[in-house]
């Protein structure tokens, strides 16, 4: 059986679902499926899979202040992606600082994104063919790490039958898809390019050499 790039995608899918990921494909929950999980193609959160995850780690925290942390969360406050990708880091790490009303009194608590403490409480999931629309353009990477509703991860895989490209020219596509769909990289926190013989794993701004190799046993 020859591989191709589309075998290998779904190769990693099984990968992902034997280590307990959700599986989907972006198709059905494009925002005219009939499952849809957002409105519009320029949205890269799945609001709804993140309202309940905040609303079960915080349950002395009202509503309408889970509802200001998403707000917080999905609308950025700075012009450029690096900025704006080390906010979400801080949130992601301290939580989001929201107030609210009980007992006519005025208070202040964090919201909490993940459970770092006991990590199957949250919820991972892969989905390929995720379409984004960007400001230049229409993109579909290779599949989306969402943890929580968060788009996490991004791995870019290349056909391991095509001995013209390598893994460097999945780092190319990252840069590319940086510059032309950046909202989905003000969540990001890993990258992964990989083919079936060699794989890396690096941050949002590292170039090709500071990718690491991916450890294996």
């Amino acid at each position: 059986m020859r591989i191709n790039e589309d075998l290998f995608e779904q190769t990693v899918l099984t990968w992902l679902n034997e280590l307990g990921y959700i599986i989907k494909n972006g198709l059905e929950i494009a925002p005219d499926a009939l499952a849809a999980e957002r409105s519009d193609y320029r949205e890269v959160v799945l609001v709804g899979r993140l309202r309940d995850k905040l609303m079960a780690f915080n349950p002395n925290i009202p509503s309408s202040a889970i509802e200001n942390a998403i707000s917080q969360i999905t609308r950025p406050n700075f012009p450029s992606l690096i900025q704006n990708n080390r906010q979400f880091h801080r949130l992601l790490r301290d939580g989001v600082k929201v107030q609210f009303q009980e007992d006519g009194e005025t208070k202040a608590d964090f919201v909490r994104l993940f459970d770092f403490e006991n990590p199957d409480n949250n919820e991972f999931l892969a989905v390929n063919q995720f379409t984004i629309r960007g400001p230049k353009s229409t993109k579909r990477p290779d599949i989306i790490i969402f943890i929580n509703g968060l788009p996490i991860a991004v791995l870019e895989l290349k056909n391991p039958a095509d001995e013209n490209t390598t893994i460097y020219d999945s780092w190319k596509q990252l840069q590319t898809y940086k510059d032309e769909i950046p909202d989905l990289f003000n969540f990001n926190e890993l990258l992964v390019i990989a083919d079936l013989r060699e794989a890396r794993v690096g941050s949002l701004t590292a170039d090709y050499e500071r990718f690491g190799r991916w450890r294996t046993i």
